[in-house]
């Protein structure tokens, strides 16, 4: 879609829950080699500081998760299990977070998103963190890369409004320890959400 513009920053400079709900319906966009490939966000999950068992940062700061105490807005992305793992740093003034996407449903570069993966089924496109960015083609070499300048190879835009009785919250998925507060986020029916194992407590 042309002439879209990234979010502003101060949309990602609260606490990571509330940029993670209101990022479902929004759109990320990825330009590459002269495509446009986009998506509409319907799957996230918050993350904190120390104090979060399940965060990158709580183990304290070290070079590759340094960017969740910096400035809001940019890429944090890092590697699980030979996967990338794209986020947006988002916190409140000198605080610690992130937002991980998990899942968009694809709109644009859809045969492109295909060819990255090497699959012929939309619905297993980029329903889950790890097949978006082979879809997309984001890897280490986008992180820290400022989400909210519309000359990036990468941002998020504003897009479909979102009633929050479409939103579901869950505990994030995947973890061994989690806090007491649901803070995934997702669009209830719709197909592109991932699917995974859900912890019900914080018990490890």
């Amino acid at each position: 879609m042309l002439g879209q513009k990234p979010l502003p920053r101060k949309f990602y400079m609260r606490d990571p829950k509330f940029v993670a709900r209101d990022l479902l319906g929004k759109i990320l966009v990825r330009r590459l080699n002269g495509h446009l490939l986009e998506g509409i966000i319907v799957e996230t999950e918050a993350y904190y500081g120390v104090d979060d068992p399940a965060s990158r940062a709580k183990n304290s700061m070290k070079k590759y998760n340094a960017p969740m105490w910096g400035e809001v807005g940019l890429a944090f992305i890092y590697n699980v299990h030979n996967n990338w793992m794209f986020n947006v740093v988002a916190h409140e003034p000198n605080g610690i977070g992130a937002v991980l996407i998990r899942a968009i449903e694809p709109l644009r570069g859809i045969n492109i998103m295909m060819a990255n993966r090497k699959v012929h089924s939309i619905i297993n496109l980029t329903n889950g963190p790890g097949r978006l960015t082979k879809a997309l083609k984001i890897d280490k070499e986008l992180n820290c890369t400022d989400l909210t300048d519309d000359k990036n190879p990468i941002f998020i835009s504003n897009g479909r409004f979102i009633d929050e009785q479409r939103i579901g919250r869950t505990h994030r998925i995947g973890v061994s320890k989690d806090l007491d507060i649901e803070l995934r986020f997702y669009l209830k029916d719709n197909p592109f959400v991932s699917k995974g194992r859900i912890r019900s407590s914080n018990q490890s």
